[in-house]
């Protein structure tokens, strides 16, 4: 089983039309494209699972560089997916530090009074405890 990165093709690409790229290859196990999580639009990249790995091989030989709605695709062996931080990331630490400050919501709860202080007297400010 071979997961395939696809990059680079245009952000009208659906999922049936990624896989149709790779029908003429062989079995295909899934296929997906990436898409903004706030908008639902393409991202302009997807993955592709081949069950045959020889398959999966001829198809990266094949389309990788080939012309897709005037773009050359990239088409490689997937990456393991690197491990993603427990936190969530998003926002500013300025949003943080007001949701904290106010008491609002769970990052405050989270984060404590040491990190409230340090933010604070860093900022010259004092802030409520």
């Amino acid at each position: 089983m071979k997961k395939i990165y696809v990059g680079n093709f245009s952000f009208h690409m659906t999922e049936p039309e990624l896989r149709a790229l790779f029908e003429p290859f062989g079995a295909i196990d899934s296929a997906s494209v990436a898409t903004d999580r706030d908008t639902g639009r393409s991202r302009g990249f997807g993955f592709v699972q081949m069950p045959n790995d020889d398959e999966a091989e001829k198809a990266m030989a094949a389309l990788n560089g080939k012309d897709s709605g005037g773009r050359a695709l990239t088409v490689n062996e997937a990456r393991p997916q690197a491990p993603r931080s427990g936190f969530g990331g998003g926002g500013d630490e300025a949003t943080i530090v007001a949701v904290m400050i106010e008491g609002r919501g769970s990052v405050g709860n989270r984060v404590g009074k040491t990190q409230r202080s340090k933010t604070c007297e860093r900022d010259g400010g004092s802030c409520p405890q």
